[in-house]
């Protein structure tokens, strides 16, 4: 059973979490040719919650190596320390993949290799987020801001299940859960996803995703503010109180993200879910803090050993 009083409201308490179950976990990191990547994965290997696999060429190798907590591995370029990863996955010897100094493309040509890759056939990989926002009382998970265009009713299905999944493992024991759009009601003829919304919320109150509450379609303010809420009369389980956002496209998402970030200040943590492992996919000019809280959210989540 989930002990609510314990629920994770913050990347320190995150962090906290991981060292007080003594969770590590091991990660390799993906070309690791630039400050801000080294200097998060120190960080989380002081913290103790990472064992860090340096997949990178010969002269961080020598910066690294003499410290029996960095193990690395020699490659010429970001291309083959891409393919090297996934290897490591595939025999169990990583349990994540950190983005490093390596375009996107090159990362997931490696991951969805239809021979050697580690996405499973017919699995939704999605692009998930963490947010912890000033003056919002916990973190906010919201999907898609880099991958899916546009989701179909089946991969929408799916990030709700990838979701509420990171939400129980925030000791959320029912997450509310809210499907977002500009306004309170289905409209099928000018935004037919709403539609799905309503047998969405049917799929969830017979039990197929689990312990979790879903409502929508709702606006932004109405899932994350009772006073909003009260002031449309409009009664919803979610009271104001969302523990995560579904996004109905990646325009919303993204702009989403980018508006908290940047107005907000608030503090993110990303990752790809569907892949056997989760995929830390920050930008290559993402903070170091950024990329901390994208270790220690992969190191929470992560519970498979290879293929």
């Amino acid at each position: 059973m989930f002990n609510t009083s314990e629920e994770i409201v913050s990347f320190k308490e995150l962090i906290n979490l991981l060292l007080k179950r003594n969770i590590k976990k091991r990660i390799a990191i993906v070309w690791p040719e630039e400050k801000h990547t080294q200097e998060a994965v120190i960080l989380a290997v002081k913290k103790g919650f990472i064992d860090p696999i340096l997949i990178c060429s010969q002269s961080v190798a020598n910066k690294f190596s003499t410290d029996n907590l960095f193990k690395c591995y020699v490659e010429t370029d970001p291309i083959k320390a891409a393919r090297k990863a996934v290897d490591l996955v595939r025999i169990g010897e990583a349990e994540a993949i950190m983005k490093g100094f390596v375009s996107t493309d090159i990362l997931l040509k490696a991951i969805l290799d239809k021979e050697n890759g580690i996405l499973p056939k017919e699995t939704v990989m999605t692009h998930i987020t963490v947010a912890e926002i000033p003056n919002y009382k916990r973190l906010l998970v919201f999907t898609d801001s880099a991958v899916i265009p546009f989701p179909t009713d089946k991969q929408r299905e799916q990030q709700i299940k990838y979701v509420v999944e990171i939400c129980h493992k925030f000791q959320i024991k029912e997450p509310k859960i809210s499907l977002i759009h500009c306004s309170e009601k289905v409209d099928k003829r000018h935004f037919p996803y709403t539609e799905h919304y309503v047998i969405l919320k049917e799929k969830c109150q017979k039990g197929e995703f689990g312990s979790c509450i879903i409502d929508g379609p709702l606006d932004l303010k109405t899932s994350c503010s009772l006073e909003a809420l009260q002031y449309k009369l409009i009664k919803s389980p979610i009271n104001g109180e969302a523990n995560a956002l579904i996004m109905p496209n990646i325009e919303a998402g993204n702009i989403f993200y980018k508006t908290i970030t940047l107005f907000s200040k608030a503090e993110t943590a990303a990752i790809l879910q569907g892949p056997l492992v989760p995929i830390i996919l920050t930008s290559r000019g993402d903070s170091i803090t950024t990329k901390l809280n994208s270790l220690a959210l992969a190191t929470l989540i992560s519970d498979k050993h290879g293929i």
